[in-house]
């Protein structure tokens, strides 16, 4: 295969470039990292002569078994191109590496990883100086740079060095968590990925007690995908429930998403967890940091507008965005927002790290759980603002079809859907709704699979349902 065969097999879509085994191989890795390394010699805020830290790349992985042997390929690769590169010595958390990009102030990270993906799959994501996710302007110029490595004289090549990447960031987050979790009970369910020894060990440290579950590694995650929502989190449902414990945590594969799950509600909805979470932080700080903030929020558009209720009592506002965590991080930036969040169980605190950070988020949910149960703080923000159902279907749409749908859509969008009259329209992901009767609907092509979704919110399900039908009978013809 010639090598703009190679490239041109290389996409980068919503949050680096994600394929099966067969498609991403070593070669392809290669030339990934050739990429990177002429990326951020040529347009880079770093170059490989600069001091303190600006020459240098960490490059994790997580549990997979293909994933250390791809992340020393592109270790070869930036050594090569004059970089130094640090690697840990074990898979680890992709926050870990966003948190040491932005701390040692690197060039930037590398992160072997499919996230949530089955075992057959393997990954790479970006992360620019900062730690911030790559917006599609630097993911379009590595596309652009697509090559075989092409290294300097060995005289010139830099060094490949293994490094403790969790210790510092541990020791961060007990400083920045302020709360004694003393007596309470924690199960931790890390699905065999990446936050297994160290999301239980923080938990531990900060005095919880930590019943584990599938905290061994295993690249096959147990013959499930490692994606923590309801459908994958039963068994720790179970526990925390047989076990009287406090609260059930669970990471994805490479521990950047959370799920939490509560003794009364089971697995908690994203959406309420982000509301609660976000309100004990303007009310109660939790979380510390000698940098200042503003208390608004950002969440993506298809996240619920019960956080928009939380924000509005306590006079903050809220920065919508489209559905990516790169645009929740940049608008976390723009607005020095408190928080940014997303329906999927991604969440973040600007005076950390400006991505999705499972680990550090979920020592700070442990922390507002010994101040006070979730199930208790979401029983009074329920009884203060309302409820709020939210749901949403998918419709199979090739990914060439979704430019044409989403065209067709802005001419056949009526002035009435589920029998209430459209009062407005965001363009700002797709097609969002907003009905007189104060219920949404958002059309939106998946950034990940060749599908559209369909989100509809609502003060019961049996509303959300008949949104859901309206949307899915709008786009289905013109798919």
């Amino acid at each position: 295969m010639t090598a703009d065969a190679d490239a041109d097999a290389i996409e980068f879509g919503t949050d680096g470039w994600r394929a099966t085994l067969d498609e991403f191989t070593e070669p392809r890795v290669r030339m990934v990292g050739q990429a990177v390394a002429t990326y951020l010699r040529e347009d880079g805020d770093a170059h490989p002569d600069a001091a303190d830290g600006a020459g240098t790349v960490a490059v994790g992985y997580d549990a997979r078994d293909t994933s250390r042997g791809f992340a020393e390929e592109l270790a070869r690769v930036l050594a090569a191109n004059g970089f130094d590169v640090l690697v840990p010595p074990r898979d680890c958390p992709t926050p870990v590496v966003a948190w040491t990009v932005r701390q040692r102030d690197l060039a930037g990270g590398l992160m072997v990883t499919a996230s949530h993906n089955p075992p057959e799959y393997n990954g790479v994501k970006f992360l620019p100086a900062g730690g911030a996710p790559a917006l599609p302007e630097v993911t379009d110029a590595l596309a652009d740079r697509l090559a075989e490595p092409d290294p300097l004289p060995e005289s010139e090549w830099g060094s490949v060095a293994e490094a403790d990447l969790v210790g510092p960031y541990t020791d961060r987050v007990l400083d920045a968590v302020d709360a004694d979790l003393s007596g309470l009970s924690v199960v931790y369910d890390a699905m065999h990925g990446s936050g297994r020894g160290v999301t239980d060990l923080l938990l531990e440290r900060a005095g919880a007690d930590v019943d584990r579950l599938r905290c061994e590694r295993d690249p096959e995650f147990g013959g499930d995908s490692p994606e923590p929502t309801a459908a994958h989190l039963g068994d720790l449902a179970d526990r925390v429930a047989e076990s009287d414990a406090d609260l059930g945590v669970a990471n994805d594969g490479d521990a950047d998403r959370i799920a939490v799950v509560t003794p009364d509600r089971g697995v908690l909805d994203p959406n309420l967890f982000f509301a609660a979470t976000y309100e004990a932080l303007l009310d109660e700080g939790v979380w510390t940091s000698d940098e200042e903030t503003s208390g608004d929020v950002v969440r993506t558009v298809s996240t619920s507008s019960i956080v928009d209720r939380v924000a509005e009592a306590h006079g903050q506002s809220v920065h919508e965005t489209a559905v990516g965590f790169k645009w929740v991080a940049q608008a976390m930036a723009d607005h020095d927002a408190l928080m940014g969040g997303e329906e999927s169980g991604g969440f973040g605190l600007t005076t950390h790290v400006r991505n999705k950070d499972g680990v550090g988020v979920a020592v700070l949910a442990a922390a507002v759980a010994a101040a006070e149960p979730y199930d208790d703080r979401v029983d009074a923000l329920l009884e203060r603002h309302g409820a709020i159902v939210q749901d949403r279907v998918s419709v199979d749409c090739p990914d060439e079809r979704k430019g044409p749908v989403l065209s067709d859509l802005e001419d056949a969008l009526p002035d009435e859907l589920a029998g209430s009259a459209v009062e407005d329209v965001s363009t700002v992901d797709g097609f969002k709704a907003f009905l007189a009767d104060g219920t949404w609907l958002l059309m939106r092509p998946s950034g990940t699979e060749p599908k559209l979704r369909v989100y509809a919110e609502a003060s019961s399900q049996e509303r959300v349902d008949e949104l859901l039908a309206a949307g899915r009978e709008l786009v289905e013809p013109l798919v």
